[in-house]
C-alpha cells in the first residue's frame, strides 16, 4: 500500500507514544510510508506484509485458462438387468 504525498490525517487514529487520538498524519516520502504524530512529534516508517498469493481455484481462475482445459469424462454403461 502505497499513500500519496499529502499529509492525511486518519480518523480514530491513537499515537502509540503519547495516546492522543486523531493527531495521526500518514504520508509517502521517498517511496517510503509513514505514520506522524503533529502533537508529540513521534514518526514511524509503516511496513506491509507481502499478500501471499491466493490459490488457484475453479473459482478465481480466468475464463482464459479455463478454455485451455480439457477434462475427460468416462461414460460407464448401465446394465439395467445388474442393480
Amino acid at each position: 500500500m502505497s499513500y500519496s504525498q499529502k499529509r492525511r490525517f486518519v480518523a480514530g487514529a491513537v499515537c502509540p507514544r503519547c495516546s492522543e487520538m486523531d493527531k495521526l498524519v500518514v504520508y509517502n516520502e521517498d517511496g517510503k510510508d509513514y505514520r506522524e504524530c503533529v502533537s508529540c512529534g513521534y514518526k514511524d516508517e509503516m511496513r506491509f506484509p507481502q499478500q501471499a498469493r491466493e490459490l488457484d481455484t475453479r473459482v478465481n481462475s480466468s475464463e482464459e485458462e479455463k478454455a485451455g482445459q480439457t477434462q475427460v469424462i468416462k461414460i460407464l454403461p448401465f446394465d439395467a438387468d445388474n442393480k
